[in-house]
């Protein structure tokens, strides 16, 4: 090895102790970290390609052909970097405790003030510098377990195994009688250290049979070292997790049964009965996870002596599920449910032990144990716990009678001081409702109201609360259903009294309103339920009331509307639904509907009255326009689909302007909007002839209106649209001319015999 090299690697060492930054430390690792890496490379393949002296430890000292000429000046620099390594190392300890270097800084800086020791070490180092290099090994090998690359410490255990060696030997030459025993028994610490490492390093790559004999010699040295037990006991425990959170059952049992039985070896240095007990459970969980017909006995020998070691309940819990696993009597099942009640436990515990025996279809000692803890818990302020589990447990298997009794002992016992917990009140209420809501779904009204009744009966009169204002709603729509319209209208007034401003409660009102005929409230409700839509943040339940909230709820009102015949109550939810829309296919849905209801109407009404409507029928296929325009960034929305819903409005604007030819302006604009919408369609002949002739009406209109009495401005600008329009014309003409529509004389119009534009039919359609 060159002395240039080393001596570079010892001022990167010299610059990085004075280092302050965290970045600049960073880099300095790294780049230490590297060249000690080459360094090492370097150094195997020389020792591959010269073989090493007999008695030669590879990698703990370098090969003959590397080794420094023994000048002084040499060695004072190999003396030099030795003692920049040592500071490197206690640069490494003091930093990381400081959290300045983190884990993986620590074992690259140890890595590198390991190999620059091992590389300054000459053929026969004194016992001190031995000690420091196994100490030094075993800390980097550890390291780089401790941060999961247990593959990179399995080269400094070796090299500490074999220093331990070296010293060993080292020992036994010695005459000092008096202290060969002391550092024999270093030696073996060391020994025991090292072999604990090379088991957790194997663990942690999958080499079971290595960690196997690891830990058989460990245990071996334990009749030396008996303060050891304590440690090697949870380093098998701890091998027994990680293998059962891999699922390896079959090691995670041997690891775990070890562990066992190393704790059972001294008393005096054993962890204990709680952790022995913490082992066997374990071991017993193992046990049933893997097979659990196969190792039901050792499943359960495991829990039974983890049981008696130290009783906790997750060990009793487990013996139950194992026992219920395995197809067990009720006698013995009913025997280990008596066992836990001779101990405290809590009443959650006790609550899931009784769910866990119900949910296996334990009924008779289930219910047995739950009437135990009831009278255990009676005077405890979470006995409603226990009473819920029991209703909840009725439900489920079709008892409703008896859980109505239970319920009505609860409400009974509200009144006369045994008032349940706010969470207990809370989660009684879901039940109610949850059980409401099923009926409900069956229709069946009645019972629905019998239960949402239970929830009332928990509320004081005049109590204002959202939670009350929904179950009024909710039994609103139940009386709706049965035809009781004045109990029905007595809990929307209530609602109306805890959440006025609720949009759920004005469509209570809505739906009232228009079971009675009652249009002017029916149509002012609509009103309030779209004003309600554009402010989705102010709705009371975030969790219902999203941003689709409104728009459902008006879709839904006007098909309430459209079956109870109510036209203009239709329109205007239907007018508001339009405007909050966003999904393209809904919102023309829902415009052709208000075009056939407004033209229904229209049709029915005086001269007189129409002026308005037709207005409004306008504004719907202008909104359609626009929609349409707009339509071409909606990925769901595709070409054929934009084609279909021009051809439907710009068809529907031609007709309403024929229809509405005695209204010169309406008519004009009709034509208009009709050549407008066109323009989303392919430009075939029967197309471009109906642009044509819109344009043509919309000029002849223009030019109508130019010579009635209007003042000079106005009539230039009629003038100016007409010219306009003609120009239009005059470029359809042109594209006419060039695809070769136009007939013998010229006349676009004179071969459409197929042109044909019939008026549109009225009827209602329901969304």
């Amino acid at each position: 090895m060159a002395v240039a090299r080393l001596v570079a690697m010892g001022g990167l060492v010299r610059e990085l102790v004075t280092e302050e930054t965290p970045s600049r430390i960073a880099a300095l690792t790294e780049e230490l970290f590297q060249a000690a890496g080459s360094v090492s490379e370097e150094s195997e393949r020389a020792a591959e390609a010269e073989p090493q002296l007999p008695g030669a430890v590879p990698l703990s000292s370098p090969p003959e052909e590397t080794q420094l000429p023994c000048t002084l000046g040499h060695t004072a620099a190999l003396a030099q970097v030795e003692e920049g390594a040592v500071s490197l190392w206690n640069w490494a300890v003091t930093k990381h405790m400081g959290s300045v270097v983190s884990d993986e800084q620590r074992a690259k800086l140890r890595f590198v003030a390991c190999k620059l020791v091992c590389l300054c070490e000459d053929g026969d180092p004194p016992e001190g510098t031995i000690r420091r290099q196994i100490l030094m090994c075993m800390k980097t090998g550890k390291s780089w377990i401790d941060i999961g690359k247990a593959d990179l410490a399995d080269g400094f255990l070796e090299i500490a195994m074999s220093s331990i060696e070296k010293l060993y030997a080292k020992l036994l030459e010695t005459d000092d009688e008096a202290n060969i025993h002391v550092h024999k028994a270093d030696v073996e610490k060391n020994l025991f250290k090292v072999l604990s490492y090379q088991a957790e390093s194997a663990v942690a790559q999958g080499d079971f049979q290595k960690a196997m004999m690891c830990v058989q010699r460990c245990k071996d040295m334990l009749m030396k070292l008996p303060k050891e037990t304590c440690y090697l006991s949870i380093l098998c425990y701890n091998f027994g997790v990680e293998t059962y959170e891999w699922k390896k059952y079959e090691q995670s049992s041997f690891w775990l049964s070890q562990s066992y039985d190393i704790g059972k070896m001294d008393k005096k240095y054993s962890v204990g009965k709680e952790m022995q007990a913490k082992v066997l459970r374990l071991l017993a969980t193992a046990y049933f996870e893997w097979d659990c017909s196969l190792y039901l006995d050792k499943a359960l020998r495991a829990i039974s002596l983890a049981n008696q070691e130290n009783f906790h309940p997750a060990g009793f819990f487990l013996k139950v599920k194992i026992l219920l696993k395995s197809g067990a009597s009720d006698e013995d099942i009913n025997s280990a449910v008596a066992e836990f009640l001779h101990h405290e436990m809590s009443l959650d515990f006790c609550l899931n032990t009784a769910k866990l025996l119900l949910e296996h279809g334990r009924e008779s000692v289930g219910l047995d144990f739950l009437k135990s803890v009831s009278q255990q818990f009676e005077s405890s302020p979470d006995f409603g716990k226990i009473a819920l589990l029991h209703i909840e447990f009725l439900l489920q298997n079709k008892r409703e009678l008896l859980a109505k009794q239970k319920v009505e002992d609860i409400i009974i016992g509200h009144y006369t001081g045994k008032q349940l917990l706010p969470e207990a009140l809370n989660q009684l209420h879901i039940i109610l409702w949850d059980r409401a809501a099923k009926h409900y779904e069956a229709k069946s009204y009645s019972e629905a109201l019998h239960w949402y009744n239970y929830s009332v009966s928990f509320y004081t009169p005049g109590q204002i609360d959202q939670n009350l204002a929904k179950l009024q709603r909710n039994m609103a729509s139940c009386y709706l259903h049965l035809k009781q319209v004045d109990k029905a209208k007595e809990a929307v007034k209530e609602a109306e009294r805890c959440d006025p401003n609720s949009i759920f409660t004005k469509f209570s009102v809505y739906k009232i309103a228009v079971m009675e005929k009652d249009t002017d409230k029916a149509v002012a409700a609509a009103i309030e339920i779209g004003k309600l839509a554009e402010k989705p943040s102010q709705h009371e339940d975030r969790l219902r009331a999203d941003e689709n909230t409104g728009t459902n709820l008006l879709s839904l009102a006007a098909q309430i509307a459209l079956e109870n015949e109510q036209q203009v109550v239709a329109i205007k939810a239907l007018e508001y639904l339009s405007e909050h829309l966003q999904d393209c296919q809904q919102l023309f849905a829902a415009l052709k509907c208000l075009v056939r209801l407004m033209l229904s109407k229209v049709m029915a009404e005086d001269e007189e009255k129409r002026d308005e409507d037709i207005n409004s029928i306008l504004s719907y296929l202008t909104l359609a326009h626009r929609r349409l325009a707009e339509s071409f960034t909606e990925e769901k929305f595709t070409g054929d689909m934009r084609i279909l819903e021009a051809h439907w409005f710009r068809k529907v604007a031609w007709n309403l302007a024929v229809q509405f030819r005695s209204s010169p302006e309406k008519m004009r604009d009709f034509f208009l909007l009709s050549f407008k919408l066109s323009q989303f369609c392919p430009s075939d002949k029967a197309v471009l002839i109906g642009q044509k002739t819109c344009l043509l009406m919309a000029a002849a209109v223009d030019l109508e209106l130019g010579r009635q009495e209007v003042t000079p401005s106005q009539q230039a600008e009629l003038l100016t649209q007409a010219l306009q329009h003609l120009q239009a014309c005059k470029e359809i003409w042109k594209i006419l001319k060039l695809t070769g529509c136009l007939s013998r004389d010229g006349d676009p119009l004179a071969d459409d015999k197929g042109l044909e534009y019939r008026h549109t039919s009225v009827y209602c359609w329901q969304i």
